[in-house]
């Protein structure tokens, strides 16, 4: 029996956090005790004894565990998909795998050369041009430059950016960076591909399109992938392998499938008919609240007869304006289906005049009988159309369709609509046919 080729045991990372007088004026996150954070801190002390300043507050630091005690194993050849909610540990789990950042206890196996997709900017030099960047990533791998020439051309034709390839590339925009470094990533034949959420940068034609080769990555060539996305749906059809995590741990690893059902069920107990978000100063923009809300818009509500329309309302605060803002939302199922997705820019061609500084409230209405009777999760989003994700609140609400008029409560599908049947003669019928 062959062995796995990434094998994960008792995994753990802990981080230093801020917690002192000092937090709010420093972003609260994680902080690593590296030569760039000694060498920062060592120029402020100097410039506070010449200056004769004191030294402020001693900020307070806490340990936090991004990761506790994570093991599991993977097989050649599969398709892996990580599931979990903001913060349960899946960015972090990745930079280990990658050898970006180093665990603080357990061990990680890896058996084969690794490629990896991480954010934007990640594995590129800005200073070097599309070309150049190809041959870097393709040496860091360990490969000779006569098998990079070959897969040259392959790199160039699936990223669509023969126009730029001689551009450096911190003039690309986030989409063109993405669609190299995922050519790049995926050409450049490594035992394991890792793919973070980075996609959503694409269009959507570009999604699928990468999509369908890390399908042929596993299948044709027998490699590895692993694969964090919000898209339940593509998780589903893409990966046989689903781990689950939630604040750290591992919650369940299983069939992709059961997984998903898993996180999804676990979900109803996070979500509610309304969601508050803590102010995030550093982000240009960011949601404040979503709320799910009856027809009149002014009662909150998660339970709802097919008939009855279901109001969604949005507050969203801009601090610094982002050329090509839009927002957006999308309602899926318990399956991972998305059954509904919704675009400011739809209805609304001046969404940049419309968004200034200041806090904006939208409101949109889903009209009665267009879903089934199910339970659904939603989820929204803000982007520019230049430089990527702004804010992604995932399932940060819940909301659940009774159907009082069906027949059949069980009955398949995504849509709630009710068509009506006609009943002719059958002479009428024949008439049809032979016209």
């Amino acid at each position: 029996m062959s062995r796995p080729i990434i094998s994960i045991e008792n995994l753990s990372k802990r981080y230093s956090v801020v917690d002192g007088a000092d937090s709010g004026r420093r972003r609260a996150g994680y902080h690593e005790f590296t030569l760039r954070h000694a060498l920062a801190s060592t120029g402020v002390k100097a410039q506070r004894l010449l200056t004769g300043k004191r030294p402020e507050s001693r900020a307070r630091m806490t340990d936090f565990w991004a990761l506790r005690d994570v093991s599991f194993e993977v097989e050649k050849g599969q398709v892996v998909g990580l599931i979990g909610r903001n913060g349960a540990g899946k960015s972090t789990l990745l930079k280990i795998l990658s050898r970006i950042t180093e665990p603080t206890e357990g061990v990680v196996r890896l058996r084969g050369r690794v490629a990896s997709l991480l954010e934007v900017g990640t594995g590129m030099h800005p200073e070097l041009t599309g070309r150049e960047n190809i041959y870097l990533n393709g040496t860091l791998l360990g490969m000779r430059k006569a098998e990079i020439d070959r897969k040259f051309d392959e790199i160039v034709s699936f990223s669509e950016i023969e126009k730029f390839l001689d551009t450096p590339v911190k003039r690309y925009s986030s989409g063109m960076y993405v669609r190299l470094a995922f050519a790049v990533a995926a050409h450049l034949e490594p035992e394991i591909l890792i793919v973070d959420e980075v996609l959503a940068v694409g269009d959507y034609a570009f999604q699928k399109k990468c999509l369908g080769k890390m399908r042929d990555v596993a299948t044709g060539g027998g490699r590895t992938v692993l694969f964090v996305s919000h898209n339940i749906g593509a998780l589903s059809q893409l990966c046989e392998l689903g781990v689950y995590l939630d604040n750290g741990t591992v919650k369940d690893v299983g069939p992709v499938k059961d997984v998903v059902l898993s996180y999804m069920k676990a979900g109803l107990s996070h979500n509610a008919s309304r969601a508050s978000f803590e102010a995030e100063p550093q982000k240009p923009g960011q949601f404040l609240s979503a709320e799910i809300l009856r027809g009149d818009g002014e009662e909150h509500g998660s339970d709802f007869a097919c008939d009855e329309p279901i109001t969604i309302r949005l507050t969203y605060e801009v601090r610094r304006p982002v050329a090509g803002t839009y927002l957006t939302f999308y309602i899926q199922n318990m399956e991972g289906t998305r059954v509904l997705y919704s675009d400011i820019r739809d209805t609304s061609p001046d969404t940049e005049e419309r968004l200034g500084v200041g806090v904006h409230c939208f409101t949109v209405v889903i009209p009665p009988r267009l879903l089934a009777p199910t339970t659904y999760l939603l989820t929204v989003g803000s982007a520019s159309k230049y430089s990527g994700v702004i804010d992604h609140r995932h399932d940060c609400c819940e909301f659940s369709l009774q159907d009082l008029e069906s027949q059949n409560q069980t009955r398949p599908g995504v849509l709630g609509v009710l068509l009506p049947w006609q009943q002719g003669e059958v002479a009428d019928a024949r008439a049809v046919t032979a016209g």
